[in-house]
C-alpha cells in the first residue's frame, strides 16, 4: 500500500532521513518508534508532502508521491493525526469534526461517520457545542484522532497520539488504536511509549538519528535486548 525506498530528507544543509526504507501493507497496523529526534516526525511530514526527499522514492498504490501536493495526499486518503492534537480550539467539536470532512465530495456518509467517532468518543457526542479548547488534554485528543477519522482515512498516520496524557488516558486512547485496526483502518503509528505501541502493531519500525536500526515482527522486538534495554526499561517478562 506505502512503500518508501532509500528515502533521504534534509533540512537546509542537515540530514534527517538517511535512507530509510519501509512499507505497510493493507490493512495493517504499523509503529514507527524512537527517541526525541529520531526522524519519526519528519518521515510522516515526508509521507504528507509537507517535506520533499532529495532522493528516493515514495510510492502509494503504485502512484507516486514524490513530489505530489499535501493537498493530493489527502485526497488519496492519507490522513495524518498531527502531534500536539492541533485543534480549532475556537470552534465546537461538531466545527472541529465538520472540518475533518471539509475535502469530500461524497456528503451522504459524513452524517453516519458522525454517528460513529461519536460512538467510539461519547463524550465528544456529548459536546459537540462545546469549543475544542475547553476540553481536557485527553478529550482534544480524541476530538484530534475523531476529526482525522472524519477524512475517510485509507491510510491514517497517528503521530504521538499518547504524548502528555494520563495513564488512564493512553490506555483508552490505545483501546480506541486497536479497535481501529480490527476494523481494517490501515495505521502508521509514531509513537515514543515503545511498550504500548508494540503489544498492539504488526510490524514496527525502530528509528534512531535518521536510520531505521531495526525491523520486524512486534513480537520479536519485544524481547530484543536493545528494544528492551534502551525502549522498555528492562525485563519484559
Amino acid at each position: 500500500m506505502l512503500l518508501l525506498e532509500n528515502i533521504d530528507v534534509f533540512y537546509d544543509q542537515v540530514q534527517a532521513l538517511k535512507c530509510i526504507n519501509l512499507e505497510i501493507q493493507e490493512g495493517e497496523l504499523v509503529a514507527l518508534l524512537g527517541s526525541n529526534g529520531a526522524g519519526k516526525t519528519t518521515t510522516l511530514m515526508t509521507i504528507s508532502g509537507i517535506l520533499r526527499p532529495r532522493d528516493g522514492n515514495l510510492t502509494y498504490n503504485g502512484y507516486d508521491l514524490t513530489r505530489a501536493s499535501p493537498l493530493g495526499i489527502v485526497q488519496l486518503g492519507i490522513i495524518q493525526c498531527p502531534e500536539g492534537r492541533r485543534i480549532f480550539g475556537g470552534l465546537s467539536v461538531l466545527e472541529n469534526l465538520q472540518m475533518g470532512a471539509v475535502r469530500r465530495k461524497e456528503r451522504s456518509g459524513v452524517k453516519s461517520d458522525l454517528e460513529m467517532v461519536c460512538e467510539l468518543f461519547p463524550v465528544l457526542g456529548q459536546r459537540l457545542h462545546q469549543n475544542g479548547a475547553t476540553l481536557s488534554g485527553g478529550e482534544q485528543q480524541m476530538l484530534a484522532i475523531a476529526r482525522a477519522l472524519m477524512a475517510k482515512p485509507q491510510l491514517l498516520m497517528m503521530d504521538e497520539p499518547s504524548l502528555g496524557l494520563a495513564p488512564l488516558i493512553v490506555s483508552e486512547i490505545f483501546k480506541v488504536i486497536l479497535k481501529l485496526h480490527q476494523q481494517g483502518v490501515t495505521i502508521l503509528l509514531v509513537e515514543q511509549n515503545a511498550r504500548q505501541a508494540l503489544l498492539v502493531a504488526d510490524r514496527s519500525y525502530l528509528l534512531e538519528t535518521g536510520k531505521i536500526v531495526l525491523s520486524g515482527p512486534s513480537s520479536e522486538l519485544r524481547v530484543n535486548p536493545k528494544v528492551e534495554h534502551f525502549y522498555l526499561g528492562g525485563s519484559t517478562a
